[in-house]
Formats: structure tokens, sequence, C-alpha cells
């Protein structure tokens, strides 16, 4: 294989990251995406442990980071009335971070970073609006896979399909047969977020979160470009079954049909609900998902590899991107490393990421039912626990257990590649 053929499918933020590396580790990379254009809207996201650790091997990309970051300070949580009862903040040093992190960027704005880092590549091309219509794995031992594209791009045949497109990814459904629930493990809990005009906050870089009764949780942080930023959560009991079907029902019909949905949901829930709910209904940028856990026997199946959320979505436990940059980083790194032998350079990716899979993985002991609480009772003793930690100042020592692999450093150890561009 002189120059391996590859195509990235998702232009997020595993995709990029995957042909930022991959093209350093001398293949030609052809990266499509389904919408028209680059999506520079979403939630603020976080770059943790090895993820700090694959940023730091990026020439600039710290930089870029740290210009576009969300610049909150921490989070304080509040009663119904407003008055907090206790807030978390950043520690101040970005090799151990607290569950407030240093590194919090909006997901749009991190998408372009990356794109911006690879599109000059002259071994990286994009392709916006464009989608796989089928794949033909090739009969022959170690040959490549036949790809068919639905919107006008020719035919081709590459090396290796990495599929970078979320937890209900198609192209894994092409590769690895099944349907797009399949692998995926809910956690009965969904999520929304959104941009208002309004500043709630009146110009605080400390979010404000509050919880009401049924597990509906909701977090306000100050955008800089003006107004807020606004996530919503829906949070129910592990032990129900597919609670969250009347939500994907309704992300079926569309945005303002979830939109109702949400507001129904959070009708009287008190605080600032009603003025969210009112400005959510205009607002252009709304996005929703429902939170689950990808969970496959094996990252790869013949030359399909997953990367991302389409292979290992970690739900709420805050290291989804970690994940997809430090997945990109090795499968890049094992391929270089095992050339001429895909095979091996697949199932050292797999070899190397199940251990830090697992571990990310891990969401925390009662990390849900603490941050939305289902009762009264259940949120009273939630904020006064809470704001005990937060006085006798052990919140240090709370956020280790809360917050699991999503705080601390890298101790994983990530191996040093010999790249060839």
């Amino acid at each position: 294989m002189s120059q391996p053929r590859v195509l990235v499918v998702g232009a997020s933020i595993a995709g990029p990251m995957a042909a930022y590396w991959l093209a350093k580790a001398g293949a030609r990379v052809t990266v499509i995406e389904r919408f028209p254009r680059l999506r520079t809207n979403g939630q603020g996201i976080d770059i943790r442990t090895t993820g700090v650790t694959v940023m730091r091997k990026i020439p600039g990309m710290e930089a870029a980071v740290r210009a576009k970051t969300t610049q909150i300070e921490g989070m304080s949580f509040v009663h119904n009335d407003g008055r907090p009862y206790g807030t978390i903040r950043a520690t101040g040093n970005p090799d151990q971070q607290s569950l407030v992190s240093e590194y919090e960027i909006f997901r749009g704005d991190l998408a372009q970073v990356l794109f911006d880092l690879s599109k000059d590549n002259e071994n990286v091309q994009y392709i916006f609006g464009e989608q796989i219509a089928s794949m033909q794995q090739s009969e022959i031992d170690d040959g490549p896979i036949k790809v068919e594209f639905a919107n006008g791009l020719p035919t081709s045949e590459y090396d290796l399909v990495v599929a970078c497109d979320g937890t209900t990814s198609k192209t894994r459904v092409m590769g690895f047969g099944g349907s797009v629930r399949d692998y995926i493990d809910p956690t009965n809990s969904w999520a929304a977020f959104f941009s208002i005009d309004q500043d709630l906050i009146k110009g605080s870089k400390v979010g404000h979160g509050f919880s009401a009764v049924g597990g509906r949780f909701l977090a306000i942080m100050n955008d800089p470009a003006g107004g807020n930023r606004v996530t919503l959560m829906g949070i129910h009991p592990r032990d129900k079954r597919d609670v969250t079907l009347p939500f994907r029902e309704a992300m079926k019909e569309g945005d303002e049909a979830l939109k109702y949905f949400i507001a129904q949901h959070y009708k009287g829930s008190g605080w600032k609900t009603e003025e969210i709910m009112a400005a959510m209904m205009g607002s252009s940028d709304f996005y929703a998902n429902e939170m689950v856990q990808v969970k496959v026997p094996s990252l790869h199946e013949g030359r399909v590899v997953l990367v991302g959320d389409a292979g290992y979505a970690p739900g709420p436990t805050g290291t989804g991107t970690t994940l997809a940059m430090t997945g990109a980083y090795i499968l890049a790194g094992e391929v270089g490393k095992h050339k001429g032998d895909l095979a091996a350079g697949l199932k050292a990716y797999e070899k190397r990421m199940r251990p830090i899979i697992d571990d990310m993985q891990k969401i925390p002991p009662m990390v849900l039912g603490i941050c939305a609480p289902q009762t009264a009772w259940g949120i009273w003793l939630r904020n006064n626990i809470f704001a005990f930690i937060a006085w006798t100042n052990i919140l240090e020592y709370a956020q280790k257990f809360f917050g699991g692999s999503s705080t601390g450093t890298d101790k994983y150890g990530l191996p040093d590649y010999d790249w060839v561009a």
C-alpha cells in the first residue's frame, strides 16, 4: 500500500481530528459531511486528560482553543429563588482539572479549530453535502472497500473507511450490520442546547444551574458573543424501560415538535424556566439528542473502523471529546506504525483504546441522581449535602469521586509515534 486512501465520514470533532493525524501518517484522506457546511453551533464541551495530551502534540492548537474557550470560571447551583447554595470553580491547573474544565469550548468552535488545522493539507479533502449510499467490502482478503455516494461524488475504492458520524452512525450499520439502535446502551436521559438573546445571569462568568423535580435540570452560562447559552437535561431513573421514547418520537417530527415537547416537560419547573422556554421556541440554533453510551464488541469490521461516538460514546461522563481526540490519534498512529499491514494496525488500535474506553465510560456512582433528583426530598437532600461539601472545602476530593475519569491527569501514557508528514 503506497499511500493509503482513507474515507472519513463526519466533520464534527472526531472526523477532522482523524483527518489531521491520518494525513500525518501518510494517508490520502477524504472527509465527507452530510450537512452542506461545517456546523458551528453546539454545546460547551471539555478537553481533558488524554485530550489535553493530544492537543499539545499539535502545533498551535492549544493557543487556538484558549482563544475560543467559553471563559466560564465556575458553576453556581441555585435554589428556586435564585440564591446559590454551592459553587464549583476551575482549579486553574489544566493538568489537574475539576468538574469545571480549563478547556471548555463550544462544540462548533472546536470543530472550526480542527477544520482550520487540517483543511489546507494537500492530503486532506473536505466534501460537504455528501453521504454514503452503499459500501461493499472486497471478497478478497485485504482488498479495498467500494463506496457509492448519494449526492454525486463518483464511486470510489478506499483502503479504510473511518466512521465518525455519531451515536446512531449509519456507516456503522453498513459496515457492521444491524440497525442504528444496535450497540446503544441508553442512560434514560436526553439533553437540549441553544442560545438566547437575553442575559439572564447579568454577564456573570459563573454559570447557574438549577434542578426541578422529575429529573429536570437546566444550566445557563454567559455567551462571549452576547446573550446566554442554555443546556437542558431530562434525566429519568435507570431502572425504567424506554422512557426516552416520547423524546425520540418528538425528535423525528422535527425541531418545532421537539421544542414543544421540551416546553411541556419543563412547565411549572420554577426559577427562570418560563423565560427560557419562551426564548427556546424562537431559537435558531436549537439542538437536542438522547444521551447514550455506545458499546461495540469490536471497533473494526474488515476495513471499517469506528472513532468517537460512533464506537464509544460515553454518555454523561463528560469524556466524549477527549475520547474522540484520543481515538483519532491512536488510530492514525497505529496504522502508520504498522505500515503495509492494516489489519495489525486496527488490532493495535483496539488494544490500546479498550482500557481507555472502559475507564472513561464508567458513570460515577449516583451522578445522574445527584445532578437531577426525581423528588423534592431528593433535591433538598442533595442541595444541603452539596452546600456542606462546598462550605467545608472538601469539594476537591468529592469531585474526584463524582467526576471519575474526567477529572485529574492523563494516566494512560499515550505513545509517541513517528509521522511521515
